[in-house]
């Protein structure tokens, strides 16, 4: 379903029939019910409160419509969240989870792929998942995945960003480090050849 609105032209990231299965409406009509009651002057959390209390939808699919409904109406731009923007990407590497979060933790490791003078690490849980301040003030949340004994997958959430043009600069530079990262890292598991 494409619609033109205030934003140009709007597609949803969720197909129609996905939410009509599960919540009984397809975007049209939940924009409709939205646009009846007057939501495109309430806060998002006046909406989702109003789309779980009034509707019974669940609370994952009141954010998920609350954001669409956002978008769809010119209310908010993609990629922005309640705190600004926020850039996306991941990486498989053929490295054990555990090595591919030391590359994140130890400083030394860190700064062999990544130029981020001024971070600081605010959480590291080994394995699992890392939280960083960038000295922008933006957050940059890493999350581990293992995907085998040597194969695993790191999820790079930067969010704060001021602007969609920070967001597609940000995508490019995660690109690039990430590629960093796992030639690097996968160098680096290689057994010695004698």
């Amino acid at each position: 379903m494409a619609q033109t609105s205030g934003a140009g032209t709007y597609r949803p990231s969720i197909r129609d029939e996905a939410v009509t299965q599960a919540t009984g409406r397809g975007w049209s009509a939940w924009f409709a019910l939205l646009d009846g009651a007057g939501a495109q002057s309430w806060t998002h959390a006046a909406m989702a409160h109003w789309l779980t209390g009034e509707h019974g939808v669940a609370a994952w699919w009141s954010q998920s419509i609350t954001v669409e409904y956002e978008r769809a109406r010119g209310l908010r731009a993609v990629h922005e969240k309640a705190g600004g923007f926020a850039a996306s990407a991941s990486k498989t590497v053929a490295v054990s989870v555990d090595d591919l979060s030391r590359w994140w933790t130890e400083a030394g490791l860190r700064r062999k792929w990544l130029a981020a003078p001024g971070i600081t690490i605010r959480k590291s849980t080994p394995g699992k998942s890392v939280r960083i301040t960038w000295s922008d003030g933006s957050r940059v949340n890493a999350f581990f995945f293992a995907k085998g004994e040597k194969k695993s997958q790191v999820s790079v959430d930067h969010e704060k960003l001021p602007d969609a043009a920070a967001v597609a600069k940000a995508k490019a530079e995660w690109k690039l480090a990430l590629a960093r990262l796992a030639a690097l890292a996968t160098a680096a598991a290689k057994p010695v050849q004698v």
